[in-house]
C-alpha cells in the first residue's frame, strides 16, 4: 500500500528582482494587506534557521502577505529599506507604518506581528 506525501504550498513568497519587489508592495499598499519580510542570506545561520518558523508564521497569519528577500540577490532593496543585518523582519503597512526587528527572535516576531495587525485594526475602524 503506497502511502501520498501531503505537499503543502509555500504561503511566504521569494522576492526574485526589484519590478516583483515594486509589484508585490504596490499591490499590498493598494489592498490594504499587511506585510512581513523577512530580509535572508543563505550565508546567515540564524537567518536560515528562522525559514521554517516564518513558513509557519506564514500559514497561521493567512491576511498578511510574507515575503523572502535575500540580501545578496537584491541588495537594491536592502539598501532602500536599510537593512543593515541579517535576519531583518519588517512589517509594512500603507498608512500605518513600520515595525522593524534585527535577529532571529520567533517569539518577538509573533509578539511584533500581532500588535501590528492589533494597530492596523485600531485604524481602520
Amino acid at each position: 500500500m503506497e502511502t501520498q506525501e501531503q505537499v503543502v504550498k509555500s504561503r511566504v513568497v521569494k522576492v526574485d528582482s526589484e519590478e516583483s519587489w515594486d509589484f508585490f508592495i504596490g499591490q499590498a499598499n493598494n489592498q490594504g494587506c499587511p506585510v512581513v519580510i523577512h530580509f535572508t542570506a543563505s550565508w546567515c545561520v540564524p537567518s536560515v534557521a528562522m525559514n521554517p518558523y516564518f513558513e509557519e508564521l506564514a500559514l497561521n497569519y493567512q491576511d498578511v502577505l510574507f515575503l523572502l528577500v535575500d540580501v545578496d540577490d537584491l541588495k537594491a532593496v536592502a539598501s532602500r529599506m536599510e537593512v543593515k543585518a541579517m535576519p531583518t523582519f519588517l512589517l509594512l503597512m500603507a498608512g500605518v507604518g513600520e515595525d522593524r526587528l534585527v535577529g532571529a527572535n520567533p517569539d518577538e516576531i509573533r509578539k511584533r506581528i500581532d500588535a501590528f495587525l492589533a494597530a492596523n485594526r485600531a485604524s481602520t475602524k
